[in-house]
């Protein structure tokens, strides 16, 4: 018998297990249940199949729940919603969504998170405003505010003010001061001309308008709340202040000064947190344009009445809309509106309105700086007190240095004569007394010979 080719028969037996293996699969299925089966299975290119697929596993059994149930989002945070009217709505979203919603740009939303928690900032865009001050994060817009972490201890008091403060205006606005709105409603439409453009509003009108627009209504309640903290925070500290400082002039000890080091820690970090605030609003009234682009009222107001313009609206058609456009602006917006369009240049309400709070702001720092002196000045007495101490026991060292001295003399001469060295002393009766008091007299006097010396030269107080 020849040898036989091994790879022949490897070959041979492996295709006779694949036929074995697609003979045993196919066993017991029909042609007919084979194309029904091929025919009902979904197609990869289907997104409802494939999603169908997903859901269910072998057999038409469903799949683990893990993959039915939609993933959670990521980075929603909790926020509060006010409207005008003070109407408030409590959600959770993400980032992007609340940038959508506001209209503002990512890197302004970055400003409300955690990495600058301890940054003042009230930036303005195009149709938003960021105010970051303090605990208060909030994104203001013409029409609504967004509230982020309204159910923090100290965001609260701003949400009550917020929502009372709102509440009471809109409904001064709908009952109480309905005759006035009526009266400056004719007196806005006599003013209107043929051609749609506004001519001065009378004394009288500009009285009832006398309000702020939304934007600056929720800026004032949040200045204010946080002037009102801050200052209450300056008061806590002058009271605490002042009594550990006089107890430390009266007893320097350790105790007191861990309380004054706390004090002065505690003073750094509020004269920060004013001084930033403070610097913020400072930068605003230093720049003109920046309080113009603050008037989120106004820019709509100018969008309105270009979309209007260029939508083809008749002249017929603005005096139904005066009331309500002269309602949403300020005084002085208000009675300038000209050629259809408002004063851009106007920014005397905000300027008022961040000055009168930066008074405040000016005022709580200066409170601070005098604490601050006061503990300057009690630093300054207490290190003189040392330093009296110090010298005190620099002179009582002294003193004992030029006793010792004496003393080292006596010391020597009895140690001279304590040699063992023939003397004519030792044979002397009766001497041993009269020398030790003479060698102790002659001590004496050589320390108050050097302690005069050293007064004379006034190395000892008198």
């Amino acid at each position: 018998m020849g040898k036989s080719n091994p790879f022949s028969f490897r070959r041979s037996n492996s295709g006779s297990t694949t036929r074995r293996r697609r003979t045993t699969k196919k066993a017991g299925e029909s042609p007919l249940l084979l194309s029904q089966q091929s025919a009902n299975m979904p197609s990869p290119s289907s997104p409802q199949n494939a999603g169908d697929v997903a859901t269910t596993g072998s057999g038409g059994k469903p799949m683990g729940a893990a993959l039915v149930k939609p993933k959670k989002k990521t980075g929603a945070r909790l926020w509060m919603r006010f409207d005008r009217s003070g109407e408030s709505e409590l959600f959770e979203c993400d980032k992007n969504t609340i940038i959508k919603r506001a209209g503002i740009p990512a890197r302004d939303l970055r400003i409300l998170g955690p990495i600058f928690s301890n940054s003042s900032n009230i930036l303005a865009r195009e149709k938003a405003m960021v105010v970051n001050l303090e605990y208060i994060k909030a994104i203001v817009t013409a029409e609504e505010v967004f509230l982020l972490d309204p159910l923090r201890q100290e965001v609260l008091p701003f949400v009550d003010q917020l929502r009372h403060q709102l509440s009471h205006k809109n409904h001064f606005n709908t009952s109480g001061n309905q005759g006035g709105r009526q009266l400056a409603l004719r007196d806005t439409e006599s003013n209107l001309s043929a051609s749609g453009r506004w001519l001065p509003v009378p004394e009288t009108a500009e009285g009832l308008q006398a309000e702020l627009p939304f934007e600056f209504q929720v800026l004032e309640i949040a200045l204010e709340v946080v002037c009102t903290y801050l200052d209450s925070s300056v008061a806590d500290l002058e009271r605490d202040a002042y009594p550990v400082l006089d107890e430390l002039a009266k007893n320097v000890s350790t105790k007191n000064l861990e309380r004054v080091r706390s004090l002065k820690s505690n003073l750094t970090r509020l004269l920060a947190r004013v001084q930033k605030v403070r610097d913020e609003l400072e930068h605003l009234l230093d720049d003109d344009e920046d309080m113009t682009q603050l008037y989120l009222t106004r820019k709509w107001l100018q969008n309105q009445q270009s979309e209007a313009l260029l939508g083809g609206v008749g002249s017929n058609s603005f005096p139904n809309n005066g009331h309500h456009l002269r309602r949403l602006s300020s005084v002085k917006s208000g009675s300038m509106l000209t050629s259809g369009n408002l004063n851009d240049n106007d920014v005397e309400d905000l300027e008022m309105l961040l000055e009168a709070y930066f008074m405040q702001l000016d005022g709580t720092r200066n409170k601070i700086l005098s604490v601050r002196e006061y503990i300057d000045d009690t630093e300054d007495y207490v290190n003189i007190q040392l330093d009296n101490q110090r010298n005190e026991l620099i002179q009582l060292q002294l003193t004992l240095t030029i006793a010792s001295f004496a003393i080292a003399f006596e010391t020597l001469v009895a140690g001279l004569f304590g040699m063992n060295i023939p003397c004519r002393l030792y044979d002397i009766e009766g001497i041993f007394e009269p020398f030790v008091i003479g060698i102790t007299a002659a001590s004496l006097l050589l320390f108050l010979i050097v302690l005069g010396y050293a007064r004379w030269k006034k190395l000892l107080g008198s």
